[in-house]
């Protein structure tokens, strides 16, 4: 009898525990698919706003490939309207490129332009290099100090090119830098331009005509484009080469997609968030009276349109920011991971920072779609995403490995999170093919539409980890800018 209790006892015993441990299970279950179904309609979402910007960027796009057959740059400049431009280049240790560079920008067409390079307290040999290459000499030009920057050291005009200003200053960072540039330059339009980039001969005369015509204009950006292993002669890119390397090959397919559509789109509705740091051009006017460039984020590029776009439309004033797919800067890519991962985690950490000093754009149907949908598209997809994704993409591994199989929900979060991002990275890729054809080589134009499809298993993920990296240095407010390698142009090594 006593034996017969026993054995009741631990039937019940082990049967309590299967009933729990089914229960826990099916709590675990529960919650995992209700993860999956919110990651789903997340990425359905997300993915679904970018169509449609890739279509008002189509036809943006298309309508300006089609004005290209009648542009006069001739007419243009020769109007009333006509502005010259001061393109300011902020430079802290870039010996390697920093003379292909200045080199490019003296090379462009337009009618009249000066060159402000501003060293930022570099400890390299770029002063050094600028001196001997371009005879600089010591400048009796007036430096009026308009934005608060660190202490100016010594400015600087050359003998061969009397459009050449260099200053050489404290460091305090590249929107300091910026702000040095704009105080010294003399003309009304302001072109920056990132140190390790080259542009087109044309690029500035394509992006500076839509201001020249329309004074509503206060802001045009331009396309970057991927410079790694492309032939570049007198600071121009001669041969455009696909990289041998699958990082950079990512990242082209990554650039395609974001600046063909993805700027496009957001220009065509008039909601345009940022115009790129490395190519962009601006009403000097407006700069200064925005207080300039903020020194307390690193994403300062993104944080001066936003602050231009709340301070005009605080004055009622009718303006416009465009950004065109044609003019073409060309910039050297990371070709590590550590240095990718340190350039997305900045990127992340400076979206975050420019987003919260203008947080009054928020859900602010005084701003127009800029405020209901472009701040807000940027706060939960482009800074809380990662966030998102990152639950979502565990919360799939998990109902994968525990309950198994190929599921429903497992098809829809593939077709969602995947074949929709492959999707629009083969669009990017096709309508570059159709329009600005810069690839020629079959092989290479093979090869990206391969990477379209491979960067979404692996690279984008990854891309998310950085990104989260990102967020994490923010709420510990980690400034540091991260490491950075530099070559020189046509590099082998």
């Amino acid at each position: 009898m006593e034996l017969k209790l026993v054995i009741i006892f631990w039937i019940c015993i082990i049967d309590n525990k299967i009933k729990i441990r089914m229960d826990i299970m099916g709590s675990l279950y529960s919650s995992l698919i209700f993860i999956d179904y919110l990651a789903i309609i997340y990425f359905f979402l997300v993915n679904g706003i970018y169509l449609i910007l890739n279509t008002y960027a189509f036809f943006s796009i298309r309508k300006r490939w089609i004005s290209k057959e009648i542009e006069n740059f001739d007419k243009t400049f020769q109007s009333e309207f006509y502005k010259p431009v001061s393109i300011i280049i902020p430079a802290y240790n870039e010996q390697a490129t920093i003379v292909d560079n200045v080199k490019s920008i003296l090379a462009l067409k337009y009618p009249e332009f000066e060159v402000v390079v501003v060293s930022d307290g570099s400890s390299d040999k770029t002063i050094d290099l600028l001196k001997e290459e371009f005879n600089l000499k010591n400048s009796s030009r007036s430096y009026e100090e308009k934005l608060g920057t660190e202490k100016v050291i010594e400015v600087y005009d050359s003998v061969d090119y009397p459009n050449l200003i260099v200053i050489d200053k404290e460091n305090g960072g590249k929107a300091d830098a910026l702000n040095a540039g704009i105080n010294a330059s003399q003309y009304p339009l302001v072109c920056n331009i990132d140190a390790d980039t080259v542009i087109d001969e044309e690029s500035l005369l394509k992006i500076v005509e839509p201001i020249a015509r329309d004074w509503r204009v206060v802001a045009a950006g331009g396309s970057i484009r991927i410079a790694n292993d492309c032939k570049i002669e007198n600071g121009q890119v001669t041969k455009v080469n696909l990289s041998k390397k699958s990082i950079v090959k990512m990242q082209v397919v990554e650039y395609l997609r974001a600046f063909l559509f993805g700027r496009v789109g957001w220009a065509a509705i008039d909601s345009l968030l940022i115009i790129s740091g490395a190519f962009g051009v601006f009403r000097k006017k407006h700069v200064i009276d925005a207080g300039g460039y903020s020194t307390n984020t690193v994403g300062e590029d993104m944080e001066l349109v936003l602050k231009l776009n709340r301070k005009l439309k605080h004055k009622d004033r009718d303006y416009k920011v465009l950004f065109f797919a044609d003019p073409v800067c060309w910039t050297q890519a990371p070709e590590d991971l550590e240095t990718l991962g340190n350039q997305r985690s900045r990127w992340q950490r400076g979206l975050g920072q420019s987003l919260l000093l203008n947080k009054e754009l928020f859900f602010n149907k005084n701003y127009g779609l800029l405020g209901l949908l472009a701040y807000p598209f940027y706060f939960f997809v482009e800074f809380l995403g990662p966030i998102i994704e990152a639950v979502g993409y565990l919360s799939m591994f998990l109902t994968i490995v525990f309950f198994g199989g190929i599921s429903e929900v497992v098809i829809l979060f593939f077709i969602t999170a995947i074949l929709m991002g492959v999707l629009l990275s083969t669009l990017s890729l096709f309508f570059e093919v159709m329009t600005f054809h810069k690839y020629k080589k079959l092989k290479d134009i093979l090869n990206l539409f391969l990477f379209s499809v491979l960067e979404s298993f692996g690279y984008k993920q990854l891309h998310t980890w950085w990104r989260l990296r990102g967020i994490v240095e923010l709420i510990r407010k980690n400034e540091s800018w991260g490491k950075q390698n530099r070559k020189t142009f046509n590099s082998e090594e």
